[in-house]
This record gives structure tokens, C-alpha cells and sequence, in this order.
């Protein structure tokens, strides 16, 4: 095979490698979330091997990229890209590890009843799954402009998370034996918040991926309503992307 070839071939097994990655980052998120919000016990451990499993595709992309930065001393566009997926494999790490951090304080609840009792809470999941989706499909697809929305929906979340905040500690102070799960819950909130801020951060490279430029995160394009219907079920986001099991 040519030089060019044979670049061509490590990209298409990079692309590979970041949408396995992607995919498990995902389904880490919805699984620790619907463990809670169903106390379904059996998927702790699912979690926590994507936890792990997550932590070796890091390693293994991370060596991978640094490798065809070596042997082909990528440019322009291309090393955009390579830069864009060393900076992504880091966030969709930290999504293993919040996915890890919430199936573990599922202990504290009492039969979900806490989680459930908190529509806000299942609302922000909600808009959270469907976060990290897009942020994943604007990678896949090379979409920019999806790319440049995700900071207005993340303005949603964080209004979310405030109101989520004073609604839990309100609920506390009415009754002090319940301060330890009004914590944990707080943490789950915390803990979808930083994943949406992280969706936000693949949205930038894949922005500055695509069109070379950088994507300045307090300029926002449109308006999202800062208050969101609640959702009739736990992940009724927008239709997962097929491309996602098809690459």
C-alpha cells in the first residue's frame, strides 16, 4: 500500500476505535441513570465494566493516535482530527467514571422511591442521554452546525440542576433524617451536569475539527427554554442514531 494508503486505513480504524468508545461512553450514562431510577440492582456491575472497558479504549486510542502522528506527520485537517480525538477520548473516560460514581449511590435509596419522587431529576436525564448522543453524532457525521447547538442545551441542564439543587435542599431541611440521600441526590444531579459539560466539550473540537475554527462557548446561536417538560419516560429523547451501531 501507498504511504497516503496506508493513512487512510489507520483513520478509518481510529474512526472505529473513538465510535466503540462512544457508544459504551453512552450506554455507561443510561445504564448507571436507570439503575437508580429503577432499582435495578443487576446492572451495577455492567457499569462497572464499561467503566473499565472505557478506561482501555483511552489507553488504546491515546497510543494509536500518538503512533500516526509519528509515522505520518498528519496536517492540516487531518491533524485536527487526531488532535480532536485525543482530546475526546479524555471526556468520554469521564462519562465511565460518573456513570461508575452514580450506580454507586444507589445504596442510600429506599425501593427508587427518592430518585422517582424528583421529576426534575428524571427530566434532566432526559436531556443529558440525549446530549451525549449528539455530541457523539456530530463526530460520526462531521457536523458543525449540530456541534455549535450543544452549549444552548447545556444552558437548560444547568438551569435544571440549580432548581434541582434548592428543590432537594428544601426538602431536607423539612426533614433532617433525609440529608443523606438529599446529598446523593444532589451528586446525581452534579455528576449529569459535569456530563453535559463534557458533551459541550466534544461539540468544540468537533467544531474546531470541522471547520478549522475555534468555537466560542458564551456565543450562543439560538434560545432553548429554560424550562423543559418533564419526560413521560426515562430516556424519551430524540431517536438514538442508528449510524451509532452501524459503523
Amino acid at each position: 500500500m501507498t504511504p497516503r494508503t496506508t493513512f487512510n486505513h489507520e483513520l478509518e480504524e481510529l474512526n472505529k476505535e473513538i465510535t466503540e468508545m462512544a457508544n459504551v461512553a453512552k450506554t455507561a450514562i443510561e445504564r448507571a441513570v436507570q439503575m437508580i431510577a429503577d432499582m435495578d440492582l443487576s446492572l451495577r456491575e455492567e457499569v462497572r465494566e464499561m467503566d473499565r472497558r472505557l478506561y482501555e479504549l483511552n489507553e488504546r486510542i491515546d497510543k494509536h493516535c500518538l503512533d500516526i502522528i509519528a509515522l505520518h506527520s498528519p496536517v492540516a485537517g487531518d491533524l485536527r482530527l487526531i488532535s480532536a480525538c485525543l482530546k475526546m477520548v479524555e471526556d468520554l473516560n469521564r462519562f465511565g467514571r460518573y456513570a461508575w460514581d452514580i450506580a454507586q449511590i444507589v445504596d442510600d435509596f429506599e425501593e427508587g422511591k427518592a430518585f422517582k419522587k424528583f421529576e426534575s431529576l428524571r427530566t434532566m436525564a432526559c436531556l443529558v442521554v440525549g446530549l451525549v448522543d449528539d455530541a457523539v453524532y456530530s463526530f460520526l457525521q462531521r457536523d458543525a452546525e449540530k456541534a455549535s447547538h450543544l452549549h444552548e442545551r447545556d444552558d437548560a441542564v444547568d438551569a435544571l440542576y440549580d432548581s434541582i439543587f434548592r428543590e432537594i435542599l428544601t426538602y431536607m431541611m423539612e426533614d433532617p433524617h433525609k440529608i443523606t440521600m438529599g446529598i446523593d441526590l444532589i451528586l446525581v444531579a452534579r455528576y449529569m451536569e459535569r456530563v453535559a459539560d463534557h458533551a459541550c466539550n466534544i461539540g468544540e473540537y468537533v467544531y474546531h475539527m470541522v471547520t478549522g475554527e475555534r468555537l466560542d462557548p458564551k456565543a450562543r446561536v439560538g434560545n432553548v427554554p429554560q424550562n423543559v417538560e418533564a419526560c413521560d419516560r426515562l430516556f424519551d429523547h430524540p431517536c438514538p442514531r442508528t449510524e451509532l451501531d452501524e459503523k
